[in-house]
């Protein structure tokens, strides 16, 4: 390939197309536009780094001179404008014109903000970036007093974060109970008294009316007619893809930006991967999936090329003290045919296990309080195992999970 493999993006999407390339032993140029003036760091890193217990220098796994020894040219601040697919051509910020041998999209998310009154006062903040985290830390000096809007996971770990600042932390969660996309009624029930042990305050079932203060954040107001105190607001509302260089350039978008099972978007020479991409019904949103889309995105443009079969979801809850792993399906609704749940339910132990099996099958499982057996589950839900001949042992206390390994 005489012209670059060309990359926008630099979250793990994007610069883990570029490590398996160059792993594959790909010689071409790389080159990775970057909006950011920072290299690649997990975002989940920011949680550590919000609640002042990982070092900004320790965020990103890769030292800038990596990127110079696996000769990976990036661009840092300088986002991709245009995209010119019949000239296979991308503009940049600065003007500058970049052809392309294949062109990978890793542009990522969002914050998503509610349109409620008052989002655009200060004090409101959404965690998504470095610049993010470090202006929450800023304002925090003086304003400790929080709301946090969204009781996900993000949500909750940015709250257990604030509080390990030293703030006074309260979460708001629009739906009946936490993590409703992770968790049922009872595993949420239980999570939200584990965390508020914690000194976190939580509150469901509320939906947010206004942000009230004169210019500032003085305190939130709910379509309930409770007003609370605050000085902060954070927003955990979800993410939204980046679809505007995609929409621009033509590609076929949905909820995102549409790919194939070799993560080719509806022009052969673009891929995407990532927060950015659809796979079948939506976007994943999770590490792990940028993590598989990369991989296969990088065999095609090798020309070696695996086929990406969509990523089990699975989602682990980062808070000091708590174990939380929701894996696949865990709220089967009643349109699911011939499905059955295993529940272990000792909440005087803080511990609650539920596997959902549909016609013996695994598809599905929450763990909380305990990590022991999590990691067999996950595996047998990956690999859709049969688990009908342990269904009366799975959640005994004394169950040896290494028989699922051996069998």
């Amino acid at each position: 390939m005489r012209e670059p493999i060309l990359i926008i993006g630099n979250g793990a999407a994007g610069i883990f197309t570029a490590k398996n390339l160059r792993d594959k032993g790909m010689k071409t140029r790389i080159v990775v536009l970057a909006e950011e003036k920072y290299h690649y760091y997990p975002r989940p890193n920011l949680i550590g780094f919000l609640a002042g217990e990982l070092a900004q220098e320790k965020l990103s796994p890769f030292p800038p001179e990596w990127y110079e020894k696996q000769a990976i040219q990036v661009y840092l601040k300088e986002p991709a404008l245009e995209i010119n697919p019949s000239a296979r051509e991308v503009v940049t910020s600065a003007g500058r014109r970049m052809n392309y041998s294949f062109l990978v999209l890793a542009t990522g998310a969002h914050s998503f903000i509610p349109t409620f009154p008052g989002a655009e006062k200060k004090g409101v903040f959404t965690l998504r970036t470095l610049d993010d985290a470090l202006a929450i830390i800023d304002w925090l000096e003086k304003k400790r007093k929080v709301v946090v809007i969204g009781g996900g996971l993000l949500g909750l770990e940015t709250a257990r974060a604030l509080k390990a600042r030293g703030a006074e932390v309260e979460v708001l969660e629009f739906f009946g109970h936490l993590l409703p996309r992770q968790l049922d009624e009872s595993g949420a029930s239980l999570l939200k008294e584990l965390i508020e042990k914690q000194g976190l305050k939580i509150s469901t079932g509320e939906a947010t009316a206004r942000i009230l203060g004169n210019g500032e954040v003085s305190g939130v107001e709910l379509k309930s007619g409770k007003k609370i105190v605050a000085e902060t607001v954070i927003i955990a509302a979800g993410v939204r893809p980046n679809l505007e260089l995609a929409e621009k350039a033509g590609l076929k978008i949905d909820q995102g930006v549409i790919i194939d099972e070799h993560c080719r978007t509806s022009d052969p020479s673009i891929l995407a991967a990532g927060d950015v991409a659809q796979f079948k019904s939506r976007p994943y949103g999770i590490l792990p999936a940028a993590f598989d889309q990369a991989r296969v995105a990088a065999a095609t443009i090798a020309g070696e090329p695996e086929v990406y079969q969509g990523t089990v979801l699975a989602n682990t809850l980062k808070i000091v003290g708590i174990d939380l792993t929701s894996i696949g399906l865990v709220n089967p609704g009643e349109e699911e045919e011939e499905v059955e749940e295993l529940k272990d339910w000792r909440p005087e132990e803080g511990i609650y296990r539920k596997i959902v099996l549909k016609k013996g099958v695994a598809v599905g499982a929450i763990w909380l309080g305990t990590t022991q057996g999590v990691r067999p589950i996950m595996t047998a839900i990956k690999a859709g195992r049969d688990l009908s001949p342990w269904k009366g042992q799975l959640l005994k206390e004394d169950f040896d999970f290494k028989e699922l390994e051996v069998s």
